[in-house]
């Protein structure tokens, strides 16, 4: 695993080293990434360990939570607003993404649970246990993250002057480590995580941890360019390598179907996103960060890099995985027993 491990962060610099040279937005998340899963997807031995995975999402939970200030308070007021429309949003996003997939053939439980925008491996081992094909929302899931993740960040770098996005990281982080004693506290976070059972316990534990001390000025966590870097590496190669051992047909069956339905959910909440600016003015660019359908690391790890209000941001993927998890035993439920009474009707 060590050699692998290795193996896929010389892959991954690689790819950094040529992103960044070819002046691209975010090249240290996305040239990893790509070069990954170009490898993953020839069969070399790439892999990212969880344990190594898990820590640095806990590092990415710390630059989340030195943003909290005193100053937030007044701004979270107007946050169950933004909340109430990312749920709108969430639902309507979801209904029609599964309705998508049940035309290009997937059955009711895989269709939604692949179109649930978040909570990934929660999604695949709930679909699984309500009798889905945890295959196939796996890829659903995994591609729709990958896709994301290509898309956003070429689209900010558009929206906004792309000589300010591709400086941006260098620019705004630290040159030295502030409060980096924190760092020894995400592993013993983590394991508590797992034993209250909190959804990506890994990130939200850190942040918690990081954002109070933030809040009452006891320390503040800082990370220099080359660590945040460091940090993107990693988990930009750990979700590249995650396609390692899937076939060229298998993506191929599933790519646009991916693609479609991850346009139709991007379409659906750009419209939630544009409402909130409308209506709170928020800016657009952190309203469509917050509402993308993505995984909460993965769109915190974007927020952070392009300074996109990251509290906000992750305040909102975090209430979006809540609400999935919340629903999905419950809609898994009801998508069984509507299937149970059809199987009745058509054998009476």
């Amino acid at each position: 695993m060590l050699a692998s491990f290795l193996y896929s962060l010389s892959i991954g610099a690689v790819g950094g080293a040529l992103f960044a040279w070819l002046n691209t937005p975010l090249p240290w998340m996305l040239g990893p990434l790509v070069f990954n899963l170009i490898a993953a997807m020839s069969r070399q031995p790439v892999a990212v360990p969880e344990r190594a995975r898990l820590y640095f999402l806990g590092v990415l939970g710390l630059v989340l939570g030195s943003h909290v200030t005193a100053e937030m308070g007044m701004r979270m007021l107007q946050w169950p607003v933004s909340a109430a429309l990312l749920l709108i949003g969430v639902a309507a996003s979801t209904m029609l993404c599964a309705w998508w997939l049940r035309r290009r053939g997937f059955d009711p439980v895989s269709a939604w649970f692949s179109a649930a925008p978040g909570a990934m491996t929660a999604m695949i081992m709930m679909g699984e246990a309500s009798g889905g094909d945890p295959r196939k929302i796996a890829l659903s899931q995994s591609l729709r993250i990958v896709l994301i993740l290509l898309i956003l960040p070429p689209l900010f770098w558009w929206m906004a002057d792309s000589a300010t996005v591709a400086t941006e990281t260098s620019s705004k982080t630290g040159s030295q480590f502030s409060a980096a004693w924190l760092l020894l506290t995400i592993p013993p976070l983590i394991a508590l995580g797992k034993k209250t059972k909190l959804p990506t316990p890994a990130l939200l534990l850190p942040l918690g941890v990081s954002s109070s001390l933030s809040l009452f000025e006891v320390a503040r966590f800082d990370v220099p360019g080359w660590g945040l870097n460091l940090m993107l590496l990693v988990l930009g190669s750990s979700i590249g390598a995650r396609f390692r051992g899937l076939s060229l047909q298998a993506l191929r069956a599933h790519m646009a179907d991916s693609v479609v339905a991850t346009l139709l959910a991007l379409g659906v909440m750009a419209a939630i996103a544009e409402v909130l600016h409308l209506t709170m003015g928020t800016p657009y660019d952190v309203a469509l960060m917050a509402m993308a359908p993505g995984g909460i690391g993965e769109l915190a790890i974007l927020a952070v890099a392009l300074h996109l209000d990251p509290v906000f941001v992750a305040f909102h993927h975090m209430l979006r995985v809540v609400a999935l998890m919340g629903a999905a035993p419950l809609i898994a439920r009801q998508l069984n027993r509507r299937a149970e009474r059809m199987t009745r009707n058509d054998g009476g």
